[in-house]
């Protein structure tokens, strides 16, 4: 029988990406694609303040007419965060996701964020033959 993860912490991105809350969404998303991540932290004086994603680019930006180039993280990233910490279980991070209805949670210890843990990180530990868990580790589509 395969070994299952039991903490958040051995199936999170350690040390996530992040960026300054007066960065673009411009260059916000070019650190998405360069890296190849579909989020950001977004900090204000070594703080977390917020999360961006690729879907925020879409819906906040894009879709309502703001030009990326001057519109800054901090007036559409989200910044009620749903956060947990490493040693939390997978299970109440599922939790978490379903009751919120997001698909990533930042990762907390001692105040500063170590981590993300996304719905495609789950999938993969939790049932890795699911069409969820197969779309996680393809390569993207360029």
């Amino acid at each position: 029988m395969a070994y299952m993860a039991q903490t958040i912490r051995e199936v999170m991105t350690a040390n996530p990406t992040t960026l300054p809350r007066n960065a673009s969404v411009f260059e916000a998303a070019r650190v998405m694609r360069d890296s190849d991540i579909g989020d950001v932290v977004v900090i204000d004086k070594g703080q977390m303040c917020g999360i961006f994603t690729d879907r925020d680019v879409v819906i906040r930006v894009l879709a309502a007419g703001r030009d990326p180039t001057t519109t800054k993280l901090a007036d559409i990233c989200t910044q009620a965060l749903t956060t947990v910490a490493p040693t939390d279980s997978l299970d109440q991070a599922v939790q978490c996701m379903r009751q919120q209805a997001i698909r990533r949670l930042p990762v907390v210890e001692n105040g500063r964020v170590v981590g993300i843990v996304s719905l495609g990180d789950l999938a993969r530990e939790r049932d890795p033959l699911s069409a969820l868990s197969d779309i996680s580790v393809a390569s993207p589509n360029r």
